[in-house]
């Protein structure tokens, strides 16, 4: 059975979705038969490549609030990152164009070894002062991850290594309909957007193993980031 998961590394839902998806699959008694793909979703495509601003100030612009609400606003992102055992800075990230690290995905699933690499930028970028949008982090994280420096290096200083594979993710996200991320899709049987509980994610497994007609499983109003790069928090004050 396959799982494709679209995701961008700026989405803190993503971060947590993960996490979740990843509890629902210890539990499912074929995890070893469950084969997890990750596709490339970018949050703000239209922004420059070294175009990086802090994640507060960006908050703060997109939504119209004061520095105060953004804090707010992250501050009920980050209780939600923590209550499944993760690190969130809410102070001080950057935020920017996420197509290389894609780019570098890819490479790293071509060597078996995407989920490591996803899981060291997911850290880095939301617990770790390191900024995912600097190429020297990036080929640092590629090598704990186990990809080969210097190839690392050169995918980065050539844009089109690996940007058709990055575009086909997109588009193919775009036909099934997904607009906000995290969304996962099972055995291409339904899908599941936003970052649910684990428990959602075991029965969706479940439901997906035992071949259902299944279109659509979970809280549609669970929280996920959307093409705009708009991050919800369900029941959060001050929140889009």
């Amino acid at each position: 059975m396959r799982v494709e998961i679209w995701s961008d590394i700026a989405c803190p839902w993503c971060y947590i979705g993960k996490a979740r998806f990843e509890k629902g699959l210890a539990g499912f008694a074929h995890r070893d038969d469950v084969e997890v793909v990750h596709r490339s979703f970018e949050l703000d495509p239209g922004r420059a490549k070294g175009d990086t601003e802090q994640v507060i100030d960006m908050l703060a612009q997109k939504y119209g609030r004061t520095p105060e609400e953004a804090r707010s606003m992250e501050a009920n992102v980050a209780a939600n990152a923590r209550a499944e055992g993760l690190g969130y800075r809410t102070e001080g990230r950057d935020h920017g164009n996420t197509f290389d690290i894609h780019r570098l995905l890819h490479l790293a699933k071509a060597r078996g070894r995407q989920d490591e690499l996803l899981t060291l930028a997911y850290r880095a970028n939301f617990a770790e002062d390191r900024s995912v949008f600097d190429d020297a982090v990036l080929v640092e994280l590629a090598v704990e991850a186990g990809l080969d420096a210097e190839e690392a290096r050169t995918v980065l200083a050539d844009p089109q290594a690996y940007a058709a594979e990055v575009r086909a993710d997109e588009q193919e996200a775009s036909e099934l309909g997904a607009n906000a991320v995290p969304f996962f899709v099972f055995d291409r049987r339904y899908g599941i957007s936003g970052g649910q509980p684990a428990e959602v994610f075991a029965q969706a497994l479940e439901q997906a193993w035992k071949d259902r007609p299944v279109t659509a499983s979970g809280d549609g109003d669970a929280a996920a980031c959307d093409a705009d790069g708009a991050c919800e928090v369900p029941g959060a004050a001050g929140t889009a």
